[in-house]
This record gives structure tokens, sequence and C-alpha cells, in this order.
């Protein structure tokens, strides 16, 4: 059934309003406190070259001529890596075995388990309105569909750096790592700054070995680059930055957010940051997912998408940007990215039709780009 309304669950708890994300469903009812949850990553069939892709996620191997087997388990304690070694990877010398009519034998295994890994995720089921950087939601699912995809059919984001901006629970830049050289991972909030960090400690073997992950504060109502304030909570110190961090977060190529738009003040100050981030240093590109969220509205007496409205109106095609070089407007380009060609690598969600992904540049005005 289409969703025609806002896809959050809202109940009462303890005499506060509580969210609840849709991908929670499933879980255990009248926990209020931290849960942990599995995600299963599995590889489609529809992505080829299987052998290659499996190298990525060898841990300090290199690949041989034959094929090497791997796969991620993770138990109680934290993450553990299990994969054949080097010695028994498949020969590309094995006997030939031919049938009775002189037919080669094709010997077909089992894959399945060695083309799958589980990601650790510590999340609340509910929480407030604040807090609900704390769940897991189904743009963050999807953005990590495409980050996969991406990590499994090309070399973009190999040994980039990279900004995730509201992470929430960190799962998209704990996939990234990876592949990346540097992943700096903000949100605002100190409960969810430790649990972001927490989930990054649960899942850091799957890291690529040459990885630097950052748990960071950036609260976009602020400015940038962020200040360092004297009564800053012991969290904050924690996850403050280094002249030096915000000088390699200048030069990142790649910055990615995930169900950030959802109200019109914060969207606001989510593109005041954006343009902030991207019109200084390296050229930069966005990639946000997001969820479309339809309301009643009294003055259109009609089911509509408020939010993502107010998200559009910040987006404009390039012919426009190149009209506007004297205007003190935004410069964001924007395009959809055509889902139908990201398979679903993360399996415990429905994607619905209300999730959409958008790649967003900033076109800088020609004095920025003559004072780079």
């Amino acid at each position: 059934m289409a969703e025609t309304v806002n896809p959050i669950k809202r109940r009462r708890f303890r005499g506060a309003e509580q969210v609840m994300s849709e991908v929670h469903l499933g879980c255990p009812p009248g926990l209020s406190g931290p849960h942990i949850s599995k995600f299963t990553i599995s590889l489609p069939p529809q992505v080829l070259h299987i052998d290659s892709v499996l190298a990525k996620y060898c841990l300090n191997c290199t690949p041989t001529s034959g094929l090497m087997e791997v796969s991620f388990g993770l138990n109680d304690l934290g993450a553990e890596s299990i994969w054949r070694r080097q010695g028994e990877a498949v020969s590309t010398q094995q006997k030939i075995e031919l049938d009775e009519d002189g037919d080669l034998v094709v010997k077909r295994r089992n894959r399945q388990s060695n083309r799958s890994c589980c990601l650790t995720i510590q999340h609340n089921i509910t929480s407030s309105i604040p807090n609900v950087g704390l769940q897991v939601w189904r743009a963050e699912l999807i953005l990590s569909d495409f980050v996969l995809h991406k990590i499994h059919t090309s070399s973009e984001f190999e040994g980039i750096v990279s900004l995730e901006l509201g992470a929430g629970t960190g799962m998209v830049g704990i996939i990234l790592a990876r592949v990346a050289k540097r992943v700096f991972i903000t949100d605002h909030g100190d409960e969810i700054l430790d649990n972001c960090a927490n989930n990054v400690h649960l899942n850091s073997e799957m890291f690529n070995h040459q990885a630097s992950v950052y748990v960071r504060e950036l609260n976009w109502k602020n400015s940038w680059p962020p200040t360092m304030d004297s009564e800053s909570s012991e969290t904050q110190k924690r996850f403050s930055w280094t002249a030096s961090e915000v000088e390699e977060v200048q030069g990142a190529s790649l910055l990615l957010a995930a169900d950030v738009i959802y109200s019109d003040d914060l969207t606001d100050a989510f593109f005041n940051t954006l343009e902030r981030l991207m019109s200084q240093g390296s050229e930069k590109v966005l990639y946000l997912a997001l969820e479309k969220r339809y309301n009643f509205s009294l003055d259109d007496l009609d089911v509509v998408a408020n939010g993502y409205l107010r998200f559009q109106s910040y987006l404009r095609d390039a012919e426009e940007c190149e009209s506007l070089e004297h205007e003190p407007l935004p410069r964001f380009v924007g395009k959809p990215i055509d889902l139908t060609q990201i398979p679903q690598y993360v399996r415990e969600y429905n994607r619905g039709n209300d999730i959409e992904i958008w790649q967003i540049k900033y076109v800088r005005r020609k004095s920025q780009s003559q004072t780079l």
C-alpha cells in the first residue's frame, strides 16, 4: 500500500511524545534504552565480478590468482573477521574432471554465506524529536546501499576524505571507512555522539586498515569552522575539532547526509552549513538521502510534503546559477539518483516509494573560484 501519511510513528511514552522509525517495527516492544541490532549486508546477484569485490572485504591480505573466500561475523563482544587463508584460496590449477560423455564437470558452490557480512548497530527503538539520531531510519539504509554499490562497482570512494552530516547512528560513515582514508562522522548532542562513537568501536574491525574515523560535534546553527567553548561539557570536549582536522575537512571531496530534511528551520540551518563547507577548499559533492513525509496542511487543505518543498527551494539548475552570479542566493545544483540502478545490499528494510537520493553540487561564484 502506498504511503500517504507521515511514516514516523508517534506515541506517548512516560509523559513525553516519542517517535519511532518504521525500521524498528519488528523490534521488541516496550524497550526504552539502547538496543543492539545486526544488519545483514549481502552482495546482490546483479553485482558482477564477485572475485574482485570479495577481495575488497579481505583485511590485510592481497588477492591471489585464485578465489578468496571472505565473510565477516560479529559476536556479542565486538567485531571479528573470518576469512580463509591465502593457502586455502581456490587454485586455478584444480584437477579437471570430465563426465562420461567427455564434458567438463563444473562444481558449483553455495557462496551465499561468503557474500554477506553483518553490521552491529546500537540504537534506540523510540526517541524524542530532538534525539531522532538515536534511531535507524530508512534513508540511512538506502544511502548505505548507495555507498556499498559505489564501493563494489568503482574506485570512486577509495582513499578519499569524507564528512557525514547528521550521521545519527553512524552507519553510513562506518561502511564508507571500508575504503576511505578519513571519515568524519558528525552530529549534535552528547547522547547521539556517544552512541555513534560506540557503533564505530563495535564495527572497527571492518575498516580499511589505513582508515581514520573521527566522531565530531557539528551543530548546524553554530558557525563553521567551530569554536571551542570553555563551558562545553566533557562529552563536547571529547568530540571537539582540532585545527588540523578542520583543515583536512576543507580538502574533503565527499559529503554525505541521510534523513536531515524534516523541519524547515533545520533545513535552513543545514543548507547554511553546507554553503560554508562547499564554498571553501576543494570541490565537493554531496549525496543526500531523504524521505518525503506527508502531513495534512490546513493552508492547502491537502496532504503535502512541506519539508520536501523547502528542500527543493534550495536547488537550482546550472544555467540559473550562472545568471545569479551577483545575487546573494544559494547556488546548489541537484539531480536525483535513479534508485532502480542501486541494488539493495542491506536486507532488513523495505525501501517504499518515498525515499530519494540527490547528488548536490555547489556552483561557486567566479570571485570565489579566483581566490582559491
